[in-house]
């Protein structure tokens, strides 16, 4: 075995996939843990074995599995991906537990029901909500907060990427939803075994990444959704915009969002944590105790030149951290691209005059022409994105309409 440092990552897929990287540069060597025997579809592109000096089966024994991780007296270990931040808590635990989460509040930090109830009980206003299998038990919550004919949202509490998120309009049934919901397998592998129903939450949605040292949080980055509903699909992405640190609400959600992590009992690491500024004020969707997903890391680095990965290598290889807050260097927005319809894609082409805008950044399309396309409903159904970047938000917003304009001239038959 080499004598050079080791961080164990588990189920380094997604955003995930670049901390081995960025440990290497700092010549510390990452070992992978597996919690499946196979890859899901979805992190089949950002999984690299060659990544990794060595790879262990994250099904045996937690015990067994967590003598193999002592032996290699890893620096940390961290989640990849939402599928590992249970396991890589709960080895934490054992193998160093001197700089894990708080243990007794760790299904606060995966279930979003839990996740509630941790807030609510130290008197942070949260939506309405209930999670349960049972039908009596939200009719019961309906009739406690007189919420009869009001819309409603269903969701699984231990998923991500908008998977399986509805919205159950006023008026409408929301037993069948539940019952669609309720024992499927999501994506991420697991059986629903439980539905979080939520009243519907009115306001913008924002994301709030951090990265906590020692029970000291800092804030990363804030991007502002755009998102619609689709049927009663709700939260298709159309937008992500980085935000500066001095725009309106940003200190307010930054406020809500260390109180929410310090409910949950988040000690160290990277949070990726949703919020909903509503009338009322800032109302949690979810904490996520991981890196934020997808192209995350690499676009927080084009905006503000930093990123949660960067943050995670210096406090684990024992630089200073940097500030509290973050820089805009770059006003950067993602735009989603949509299918209203499955079909074949007849004209994939046409989007690369994008590339020709004077704040294109980079695209990526799932699909090209000839390609039979799914209809979007979700985050893993988007066809791709264009990441507009530029010193100049005027530019970028520009740039955008005209990415949007191209996207109505898709041929989808």
């Amino acid at each position: 075995m080499s004598n050079r440092s080791k961080v164990v990552i588990v189920d380094p897929y997604s955003s995930g996939y670049g901390l081995a990287p960025a440990f290497r540069a700092k010549n510390v060597d990452a070992v992978a843990v597996r919690t499946a025997f196979e890859i899901p579809e979805s992190a089949l592109d950002s999984w690299d074995p060659s990544h990794f000096v060595s790879i262990l089966d994250g099904t045996m024994p937690e015990a067994d599995l967590a003598a193999q991780v002592a032996e290699f007296e890893p620096l940390c270990i961290l989640p990849g991906n939402e599928s590992g931040v249970e396991l890589a808590e709960a080895l934490t635990a054992r193998v160093l537990p001197h700089i894990g989460n708080v243990p007794e509040l760790a299904a606060a930090r995966r279930d979003k029901w839990q996740t509630a109830l941790a807030l609510h009980r130290n008197g942070i206003p949260v939506l309405h909500q209930v999670g349960t299998a049972k039908p009596e038990a939200v009719e019961a919550w309906i009739a406690e907060f007189g919420l009869q004919g009001q819309p409603l949202v269903l969701k699984p509490p231990k998923s991500a990427g908008t998977d399986n998120v509805h919205i159950v309009r006023a008026g409408q049934d929301w037993r069948p939803v539940f019952a669609q919901i309720l024992g499927m397998i999501n994506k991420m592998g697991l059986h629903n075994e439980q539905v979080l129903v939520q009243e519907l939450a009115e306001g913008i949605e924002y994301a709030v990444d951090t990265y906590t040292a020692g029970g000291v949080h800092g804030l990363v980055s804030v991007c502002r959704y755009r998102k619609r509903a689709i049927d009663d699909r709700l939260g298709i992405y159309e937008a992500v915009d980085f935000l500066p640190p001095g725009a309106p609400r940003v200190d307010a959600l930054y406020d809500y969002v260390r109180a929410a992590l310090d409910a949950v009992g988040m000690r160290n690491g990277a949070a990726h944590v949703e919020v909903m500024d509503t009338p009322h004020g800032p109302r949690l969707i979810e904490v996520n105790a991981r890196l934020s997903g997808g192209h995350q890391q690499r676009l927080t680095r084009l905006a503000t030149g930093d990123s949660q990965i960067d943050r995670c290598v210096r406090h684990m290889v024992g630089e200073p951290l940097g500030g509290d807050g973050y820089n805009l260097n770059k006003h950067v927005t993602v735009a989603y691209l949509s299918a209203a319809r499955s079909g074949t894609w007849r004209n994939a082409e046409e989007m690369k005059a994008l590339s020709q805008l004077r704040t294109f950044h980079d695209i990526h399309l799932v699909y090209g022409t000839g390609d039979h396309v799914p209809r979007t409903v979700d985050v893993f159904t988007s066809i791709g994105q264009v990441v507009l970047a530029s010193e100049s938000a005027a530019a970028v917003a520009e740039d955008y309409a005209a990415v949007r304009a191209c996207e109505a001239r898709m041929d989808i038959v």
